[in-house]
Parts: structure tokens; C-alpha cells; sequence
């Protein structure tokens, strides 16, 4: 098969959705003979050179503003991928919305349906597009790939997507240099947030929680940002450079995977309390790491961490700080905690992950072309 991948994602800073595209292919590509595409567009920014020995795909990358890309193929579909990237048999987009195709079978990526319950809180094409797009598009692709059960079931009440053309896809644990072996939890260790600084991350909510015990655990180690700010983010920047939270919390921006490995080493506890979440790759990274976590009990984060960590209603401040002051307080809590994550890990490979996406890609192929022989079958009868 040629595969087209949008690898778009993955151009520039790679956050969840960009992590999971580039490994995912790296894994594929690993197992599989088949020929990758990894298609880029950008009006600036050009992919890294070592792409493709990274993931084994071949780049193709054509000067075109993503924006505006974006537009023509979720409001025209067009230009199709093969006027782009030449014939290929599958289209894989990264997202919920088709890439246009002529003749090769699509698939489309969904993690979550946060765009669909808090709109609001979306910007963007995110906000144009998705929403009113979604369903249709999942239900015309000839597979979905999703990363946990949790998500699938989402897709299947949600848009109305047959049970059998959806692929559980997690993410695999990653493999560190040094942690991995046995609990990280460093008494000094930070408390420590890592996603993008968004709406549905709830940051607002751990901020609180962590003022909240600073009122009667002085002693309590400083609390650590990691992810690109966007501008929704403005207030709660703007909160830690004041009392009581100035010096105490520092945000740090993204962090790139050079410096991951240090980040969760200096990490007592990670701390998600995510409204949604469509995975939460910090949490896993965080378990592998052996660093115990605190996770929100919504999205797909119980099925993701289930027994090994604690699991608090990112509604619930008093319960949020209390988790967070038994991480940080409780040794024996917090090497059990590390412990259990560290076992749990080990149960996310991509090499399953890259079993599961032949399967879908072949599956869509083959539903592609019965597609087809039944619309043809159709014309012959009206004829």
C-alpha cells in the first residue's frame, strides 16, 4: 500500500496529537513494508531534515499556509491528495476531517469530542469546522482511528459511526535513558502540570487547589507549567507572578523531548485534572517515568491510569488538593502509586498500536473498493 499520512501536526512544537501522529508512523514504518507519505504544508515552517530517518516515512511537503489549505478541503474538498502527493491508497488525516481523496481510501483521527461539548472553548477552524463537519466526515471514512475504548464508545453515540470501522490505537509508553527502572519520587520534587495551556486542561482549577494548601502546608514544593501558553492562558499566567502564587509556580513553556527526561526527574507528582481528555499521553509518560499521578475522573483518563493513581472530579478543588498533599506528603502512598504506574505502562506498546492500524488500513482498502463496486452495481441498474 502508499499511504498518505498528514503529518502536519508534528511540523513544529509536538504536543499530543503530533506525538502520537510521528510515533505512531515511526512504529508503522518499523513493522510494515508498506511505502508512508508524510505530507507537510506550511507558508514558513519547513519539517527537520531528520524526519524521515526518524520515522521511516517520506516526506512530502508543499509551500501552502495551513490555513488556507484547511479551509478548501473542509468547506470544498479540494484539491484532492492525489494532486498534491500522487496516487496513493489511503489518505490517514490527523484529525476529524477527511483529507479529499479521488480515488484512496480515508480515514480520519479522533481523539475526543471536546469540540463538541464545549464549543466555546474551541477557537479557530476548530470552532468553524468541526462541529458542524465531524459526524458526516466519520461516518463517510472507511475507518476511524481513535486511542482508547472510551473514545470509541464517544464516537459511536456521538456521530453515529458503525462499531466495526473504529481502531483503538493508544499511544505506546515511552522508553527513557534512565528512568523507568523503579519509582522516581524525589522529596524535593516538583508538583508538575504538562499539556498545552488550554481551556479543557483546567489549569485554573489545579492553581486553586494549589493556593489552597499552601494556606496550611507552607513547606509544600513549587508547582512547574510545562506546555506552549495560548492566549486563553493570559489569567492564569498573570496569577502567578502575584501573592501567594508568585515564586511558588513557574511555567516553563514547551518542553522538547530532549529535555523530557530531566522534566519528569525532577517531578514528585503529575497532576492532570483535564475536563476531557481524548488520552492524556502526559499520564503515561509520567507512569513510565515511574512518577506517581493525579488525574482527572473524566475522558478517558480513568481507562488510561485506572487503578494506578488517584482520581479526583476536576470539579472538586478540596479533593484535588488533598491528592495533591497525600502525593506529596504520603512516601508510602507515593511509591505505590509510582510503582503501579510504572506496571501499568508497560501494558501501551506502539508495536500493538501498528498491528491495529495495518488491520484498519487494509480493512478501509477493501470497504473503498465495495464502496465503489456497489455504486457501480447502482448505476448499471438505473441504466
Amino acid at each position: 500500500m502508499r499511504i498518505l499520512v498528514d503529518y502536519r501536526p508534528a511540523l513544529r512544537e509536538r504536543t499530543g496529537v503530533g506525538e502520537y501522529i510521528h510515533q505512531l508512523t515511526r512504529a508503522y514504518t518499523a513493522a510494515y513494508r508498506d511505502e508512508v507519505l508524510l505530507f507537510t504544508s506550511s507558508w514558513k515552517d519547513r519539517p527537520a531534515r531528520n524526519v524521515a530517518d526518524q520515522t521511516g516515512g517520506r516526506v512530502i511537503d508543499r509551500h501552502i499556509p495551513v490555513r488556507i489549505l484547511n479551509y478548501l478541503w473542509h468547506r470544498l474538498e479540494w484539491p484532492p491528495a492525489e494532486m498534491l502527493a500522487g496516487d496513493v491508497d489511503v489518505t490517514h488525516s490527523a484529525h476529524p476531517l477527511l483529507m479529499p481523496a479521488r480515488n484512496a481510501a480515508q480515514i480520519v483521527t479522533i481523539h475526543d469530542l471536546f469540540f463538541l461539548s464545549h464549543t466555546q472553548d474551541t477557537g479557530g477552524e476548530i470552532r468553524r469546522d468541526y462541529p458542524v463537519l465531524a459526524a458526516s466526515h466519520a461516518r463517510r471514512a472507511h475507518a476511524v482511528i481513535t486511542s482508547t475504548q472510551y473514545g470509541r464508545s464517544q464516537i459511536i453515540e456521538r456521530l453515529g459511526v458503525a462499531g466495526e470501522h473504529i481502531y483503538v490505537c493508544p499511544p505506546g509508553a515511552p522508553v527513557w535513558r534512565t528512568l523507568g527502572h523503579q519509582p522516581n519520587v524525589p522529596a524535593d520534587g516538583c508538583i508538575l502540570f504538562v499539556g498545552t495551556l488550554e481551556p479543557r486542561k483546567n489549569v485554573g482549577a489545579l492553581l486553586d487547589a494549589y493556593e489552597r494548601l499552601l494556606e496550611r502546608r507552607p513547606e509544600l514544593p513549587r508547582m512547574v507549567l510545562a506546555g506552549r501558553a495560548t492566549a486563553a492562558a493570559s489569567n492564569w499566567l498573570a496569577r502567578i507572578h502575584r501573592a501567594p502564587l508568585s515564586g511558588r509556580v513557574t511555567h516553563i513553556g514547551y518542553v522538547d523531548d530532549e529535555a523530557r527526561e530531566d522534566l519528569y526527574r525532577s517531578a514528585r507528582v503529575l497532576v492532570m485534572p483535564s475536563l476531557d481528555e481524548g488520552f492524556g499521553l502526559p499520564a503515561l509518560e509520567a507512569m513510565s517515568a515511574g512518577v506517581p499521578v493525579i488525574v482527572s475522573s473524566r475522558g478517558s483518563l480513568p481507562e488510561v491510569v485506572q487503578d494506578a493513581g488517584a482520581q479526583v472530579n476536576p470539579s472538586d478543588i478540596d479533593a484535588l488538593a488533598a491528592a495533591v498533599e497525600r502525593a506529596v506528603f504520603d512516601q508510602s502512598w507515593a511509591m505505590h502509586a509510582a510503582q503501579a504506574g510504572l506496571d501499568r505502562a508497560r501494558s501501551f506498546t506502539w508495536t500493538e498500536s501498528a498491528r491495529t492500524l495495518h488491520r484498519a488500513y487494509t480493512e478501509a482498502v477493501g470497504r473503498r473498493r465495495d464502496r465503489r463496486q456497489g455504486q457501480a452495481d447502482v448505476r448499471r441498474q438505473r441504466v
